[in-house]
């Protein structure tokens, strides 16, 4: 088959996948629901190994987007089609945190507009953006991005930093109980509120969101390798993370509806998160936005440790077991946030 030929057989619906997958996702949330809140309050095994997968699977969805920007990355002779596809699957895995600034967003604005519509709209909108456009071989793009936003962008993310471990470090503290976590948050609300650091660490996260932005756009046109994959599609979910964070907190708590942003907030009270049919989004949204944040700082600092002489193999094993790691400080802060106590 000759460049041509195989360029043309590429067009395929499959592509699409990622889009049909974050379409589905709403109905994938409100299926565990229904499943793990039986109208009688009892729950059956049945109904138990019915909520887990449901779960599991309202995991794996940004994760699909991921393998299909893993699988998508390496191909020959790569389309326009190619690349917009590879960027509908970065898109997908901010699913979770995309779906949560939808629903706050309608609701700040007080629209009655089911957010599930606005949702499938959005990605048909997208999805047929990328099948509609043209297939012709994709330019050649720099090997490198622009070096000064990556200074200023890992610059940036070492202060962000300091607020964000002290604030998951706050929320493993959830697990002793919500007045632990009130007194370590007050401690640090002194220092993270006060008027001239509090503007200053906001324009630091909305200059992450376009710096991150503006990266993960130059490095999704090129070849690269399955860390760098990670750290882009984390990049991704960390931009609408922070977006729906800063809209849930800023905007809508404390600039419309005055409430504070304490445990209860966060945990869903008095409903939960599990158990309330608009609070579950909130439960992938925040375990995979813990796991992104820990996760794309590890590969920042694997770049790091490459650029000052650390071995290949040695810089990647740190990425593993930080990975690893983030797996499990993201299952112990939801299962805080969920009831857990020890």
């Amino acid at each position: 088959m000759s460049a041509s030929d195989e360029i043309a057989a590429r067009k395929n619906p499959v592509g699409l996948l990622p889009a049909a997958a974050a379409m589905a996702y709403p109905f994938i949330l409100q299926a565990f629901h229904v499943t793990v809140s039986p109208a009688g309050g009892v729950l059956s095994s049945a109904r138990l190994i019915g909520a887990a997968l449901l779960l599991l699977a309202a995991f794996a969805m940004p994760l699909l987007g991921l393998g299909f920007a893993f699988r998508l990355t390496g191909l020959p002779h790569p389309t326009l089609f190619d690349l917009r596809v590879r960027r509908l699957a970065y898109a997908s895995i901010a699913a979770p945190p995309l779906f949560v600034f939808t629903g706050v967003t309608l609701g700040i604005l007080k629209l009655s507009v089911p957010d599930i519509l606005v949702w499938i709209l959005v990605w048909l909108v997208a999805g047929l953006s990328v099948w509609l456009g043209g297939s012709t071989p994709a330019p050649e793009a720099a090997s490198r991005p622009i070096a000064g936003w990556r200074v200023a962008h890992g610059v940036a993310a070492a202060v962000i930093a300091c607020f964000v471990l002290f604030h998951l470090t706050n929320h493993l503290f959830g697990l002793e109980g919500p007045q632990i976590h009130k007194a370590i948050m007050a401690a640090g609300r002194e220092i993270y509120r006060a008027p001239l650091i509090e503007p200053v660490l906001v324009l630091l996260l909305l200059f992450q969101v376009t710096s991150g932005i503006r990266l993960a756009w130059r490095w999704s046109s090129v070849r690269v390798d399955g860390y760098r994959i990670f750290q882009i599609g984390s990049g991704a979910y960390l931009a609408a993370f922070l977006l729906a964070h800063l809209n849930s907190a800023f905007v809508s708590a404390r600039a419309v509806h005055h409430i504070e942003t304490d445990w209860a907030w966060a945990s869903g009270a008095p409903a939960g998160l599990i158990h309330d049919a608009w609070n579950i989004r909130l439960l992938p949204h925040y375990a995979l936005g813990v796991f992104f944040i820990l996760g794309h700082l590890a590969s920042g600092l694997r770049i790091v440790m490459l650029a000052h002489g650390v071995s290949a193999t040695l810089a990647n094993r740190f990425w593993i077991a930080a990975v690893v790691a983030a797996a499990l400080i993201s299952a112990a802060i939801i299962s805080g946030l969920c009831g857990v106590r020890i």
